[in-house]
C-alpha cells in the first residue's frame, strides 16, 4: 500500500526507519533527481558515521559557478535569473571539492562533460557502462531504495503521476528487484514544476511505495541556457542535414552541434533554394549526391534524449512522421496501405491477411481496432457480430461480404495513437519546459517518452522497432577519430573520464544491424587547448569508445568521410581529406610511416584549404542574412551578456596563449579603450583598485 507523506523530512526518517543497514540510493540521471529529498537524507547520513550511503547515478546538475572573480560577478544575476530556486545538490558540492565523508560515496555512470576531470574520488567510482545496462549495473550496486522527481495531475479519477523526463531506466529498475523478490522501496517526489508526459512516462500512484507531496519538493527545473552556433558547428550540422532522408528516423543530441543540426534542417525545408546554394559552397566534392530536397513525409524523432532542436523540428512540421505501437500495422503503413495515415480498406484487408486480426473478431481484436481509430468509436462486439446503431454485420473478416461491410460502414477515418518523438529523458532551456507545460493535450500525446531499453536497442519488439525505424540517422559527437576510424568519446587517453559512454554504442550498433541505416559521427576537426592548438585526427589514441571495425560515416567541419567497407588506405586518405590542412602533411607522414598509404601518395589540391577562414569566408554571408544565427532557438542570454560573454572567451583562451595574452596585453594598455559603466559595474570593475583591476578592465575593454 503506498504511503503518502507531506514532509520530506519524514520520508527521511521511513527510509531509515525502514531499510536496514546500508542505504543504496538509486536515482534517475539528469533532472529526474529530486534534489531536495537526497539532500535531506544526504545530511541526515553525513552526521550519523553509524550508517552509510551509496548514491548510483549520472548526470548530476549544478548550477554554473565561475572560477575567477571576474565570472562570478557575471555570472551571479545571470544564474539566478535563468536558473532560479534550482537546489544544488550537496554531494556534487562536496564531491568537487573532495569533501565527500568516509561514510558516503558516490557511483555515476555517466558525468557532466568535463567536470570532474583529475578529480580522484570520482574517477574511481565511475561506472562504465552502455545506457541499455544501466539499470542491470545498478542493481549490481545492491540498490535498495529508488527515488524520482515526478509530475502530477489531479482530475475525475484521483492523482495521476508521470515520471516526466525519466522512464528510462526507473521501470527496468522496479521490475528487476521486484521479480527477483529483493526489496525496493520506490519514492516519488511531486515536483510540479515538471512537465507532465503522458504515455510510457505515467504510472499509477501505487507504483512508488512512498509518495512525498511536501511543497519543499517542488523547484525550477535545471534548464541550461542555448550555447552560441559556432562557423565549425553549423558546417557539421549543414553536411549532417544532408545526409539525413525524408521519411526516415532521427536521432541527435544536446548541444549547439545538435542546435546546427536542427537549423540546418529547417533551412532545408523551409529555404530550399538558399540551402542548396550553402552545401554547395560548402562541399569540396559538391552536393549532387546528399539528400537536398524539402521534407514531403517528414521524419520520425527516436533518440535517448528528447533536446529543445527536436521540438524545434516539431513545432517546424519537420518531426511528423508518425509510427504505431504494433508490428504489422506499421508495416502496412510503411507499404503504402494508410496513405496519408488513413483508415482504409486496404489497410484492414492487410491486417486479416497478415492474421493480426482472428476470425471471428475477438474482443482483443476490436479494443486495437478501436485504439488506433480503425473502427470508429461507437462501433461494439455482440457474441460474433459487429454492431453500431442500427448496423450490423458479421465478425467474420475472412468472409468478403462481411469485410467489405466492415469497410463500407464501420471505418474511422484516420489512424489515430500515432508517436512523432520517442524518447528517454529531457533536458533543455526554459522555454523548452515551459512548451511542454502548456502543449495541448493531442499535441502532447504524440511524444512518448519511454524506456531506454525500447529506444537504444533492437533486441525485444524487433519485428516493431525494426518496422518503425526506417531510413535511420543516429548523430553522435565524439572527440577524437584516428586515422584508422576508431573513435574516442568519453575518456582522454590517460583513462581520465570526461564524460561516459552513454548510448553511443547502443546507436552505432544498430546503426549497423538496420539495413537502411547510418550512423553519422561528428567531430570538430581541432581541439585548443593549454597544450596549443590540436587535430582531432590522430594516427592512433590510447583510449577508445568505437572500435574501427564498426567504422561509418565521420563529418567535420571540412566534410564528409563515408568509411563503411572501405580498406584501411582508403579510410586514412577520407579522413586525412576532412582534417585541419594544418595538420594534413603531419598525419600524412605518420600513415605512410606505418604502411598504411602509398609512399607517393599526395592529397589532391582540393582539400589542402581546410582552414577555419576559408570556411568563414563561405558561411558568414549566410550567418548575416541570420539564415544561420548565433542562437538559432533564442537564448536566455540578454544582449549586453552576449558581448560581454564574447570577451570574456576571448581573454580566457588568451590565457591559455602567451603570445597572443602579450599581444592582447600590449594592445590594451596602448589603445585605452573604456567598457560601458553597467558592463564595468555587473563584473565589480566600476571602482577598480590598484593596478590588477585596471588592467582586467583595460583587457576587457578592448575585447569588446
Amino acid at each position: 500500500m503506498t504511503l503518502y507523506t507531506e514532509s520530506i523530512e519524514a520520508c527521511v526518517d521511513h527510509i531509515l526507519d525502514t531499510v536496514p543497514g546500508d542505504i543504496v540510493l538509486g536515482i534517475p540521471l539528469g533532472v529526474g533527481k529530486p534534489n531536495p529529498l537526497v539532500n535531506a537524507l544526504y545530511r541526515r547520513i553525513r552526521g550519523n558515521p553509524s550508517r552509510r550511503l551509496r548514491i548510483v547515478t549520472a548526470l548530476s546538475l549544478e548550477r554554473p559557478v565561475g572560477h575567477s572573480e571576474l565570472e562570478k560577478n557575471f555570472l551571479e544575476p545571470l544564474v539566478e535569473r535563468v536558473f532560479e530556486d534550482y537546489p544544488d545538490l550537496d554531494y556534487v558540492k562536496d564531491s568537487r571539492a573532495g569533501k565527500l565523508p568516509a561514510n558516503i560515496e558516490v557511483r555515476e555512470f555517466f558525468m557532466k562533460t568535463g567536470d570532474y576531470l583529475g578529480n580522484e574520488t570520482a574517477q574511481m567510482h565511475y561506472i562504465s557502462t552502455n545506457y541499455t545496462f544501466v539499470a542491470r549495473d545498478m542493481v549490481v550496486q545492491g540498490m535498495n531504495v529508488i527515488a524520482q522527481a515526478v509530475a502530477s495531475k489531479e482530475d475525475t479519477e484521483g492523482l495521476r503521476l508521470s515520471l516526466s523526463s525519466n522512464p528510462d531506466v526507473s521501470h527496468e529498475v522496479v521490475d528487476i528487484l521486484r521479480a527477483s523478490g529483493k526489496p525496493i522501496m520506490a519514492i516519488g517526489v511531486i515536483n510540479h514544476k515538471m512537465p507532465f508526459m503522458p504515455n510510457g512516462a505515467e504510472v499509477s500512484p501505487e507504483f512508488f511505495d512512498v509518495v512525498v507531496t511536501d511543497p519543499a519538493g517542488t523547484h525550477a527545473v535545471f534548464a541550461p541556457p542555448n550555447g552560441k552556433v559556432t562557423v565549425a558547428d553549423y558546417a557539421i550540422g549543414l553536411h549532417a542535414s544532408s545526409l539525413v532522408v525524408d521519411g526516415g528516423t532521427l536521432q541527435i543530441g544536446i548541444g549547439s552541434l545538435g542546435d546546427a543540426i536542427g537549423q540546418a534542417l529547417i533551412v532545408r525545408d523551409r529555404h530550399n533554394a538558399e540551402y542548396r546554394r550553402i552545401l554547395d559552397d560548402i562541399c569540396v566534392d559538391g552536393a549532387a549526391d546528399r539528400d537536398l530536397g524539402r521534407f514531403e513525409q517528414g521524419l520520425y524523432g527516436c533518440s535517448e534524449m528528447f533536446v529543445n532542436a527536436f521540438l524545434k523540428l516539431i513545432e517546424a512540421g519537420i518531426v511528423r512522421r508518425e509510427v504505431y505501437d504494433d508490428a504489422v500495422l506499421q508495416q502496412l503503413v510503411n507499404e503504402g496501405k494508410a496513405a496519408g495515415h488513413a483508415v482504409t480498406p486496404e489497410l484492414v484487408k492487410g491486417l486479416v491477411d497478415a492474421g493480426r486480426l482472428s476470425s471471428p473478431l475477438s474482443a482483443a481484436d476490436v479494443a486495437f481496432l478501436k485504439r488506433f481509430g480503425i473502427l470508429r468509436a461507437e462501433v461494439e462486439l455482440r457474441g460474433e457480430h459487429l454492431v453500431a446503431g442500427d448496423q450490423r454485420c458479421s465478425a467474420q473478416l475472412l468472409d468478403d461480404d462481411a469485410l467489405a461491410y466492415v469497410c463500407q460502414n464501420f471505418l474511422g477515418s484516420r489512424l489515430m495513437g500515432g508517436f512523432i518523438m520517442t524518447g528517454g529523458f529531457f533536458l533543455g532551456p526554459r522555454d523548452f519546459y515551459e512548451r511542454l507545460r502548456s502543449m495541448p493535450e493531442h499535441e502532447l500525446a504524440k511524444i512518448d517518452m519511454t524506456r531506454i531499453s525500447f529506444i537504444n536497442q533492437l533486441y525485444g519488439d524487433d519485428a516493431l522497432k525494426r518496422a518503425q525505424r526506417t531510413k535511420a540517422r543516429f548523430i553522435n559527437t565524439t572527440m577524437i577519430v584516428t586515422l584508422l576510424g576508431a573513435a574516442a568519446s568519453d575518456a582522454l587517453e590517460n583513462g581520465q573520464v570526461v564524460s561516459g559512454v552513454g548510448g553511443q554504442y547502443n546507436f552505432v550498433a544498430m546503426s549497423h544491424a538496420l539495413p537502411d541505416a547510418r550512423l553519422l559521427m561528428m567531430l570538430r576537426a581541432t581541439h585548443d587547448n593549454k597544450d596549443g592548438l590540436k587535430s582531432s585526427i590522430v594516427w592512433n589514441y590510447g583510449h577508445v569508445t568505437i572500435p574501427r571495425h564498426l567504422r561509418d560515416i565521420v563529418i567535420t567541419e571540412y566534410g564528409v568521410a563515408d568509411l563503411r567497407g572501405q580498406s584501411d588506405s582508403e579510410v586514412v586518405k577520407r579522413l586525412i581529406q576532412v582534417a585541419d590542412s594544418r595538420f594534413q602533411a603531419e598525419l600524412i607522414k605518420q600513415a605512410k610511416a606505418h604502411g598504411k598509404l602509398e609512399a607517393d601518395y599526395e592529397l589532391p589540391a582540393r582539400y589542402r584549404n581546410n582552414t577555419p577562414q576559408a570556411l568563414a569566408d563561405k558561411l558568414h554571408p549566410w550567418m548575416q542574412a541570420k539564415l544561420l544565427p548565433d542562437f538559432p532557438f533564442g537564448t536566455d542570454l540578454t544582449e549586453d551578456e552576449i558581448h560581454m560573454v564574447k570577451a570574456m572567451k576571448k581573454m580566457k583562451h588568451a590565457t591559455h596563449h602567451p603570445t597572443e595574452l602579450l599581444s592582447m596585453v600590449l594592445k590594451s594598455l596602448w589603445e585605452g579603450k573604456e567598457a560601458p559603466p553597467a558592463y564595468l559595474e555587473r563584473l565589480g570593475l566600476a571602482e577598480a583598485r590598484g593596478f590588477k583591476e585596471v588592467f582586467m578592465r583595460r583587457l576587457f575593454a578592448n575585447n569588446l
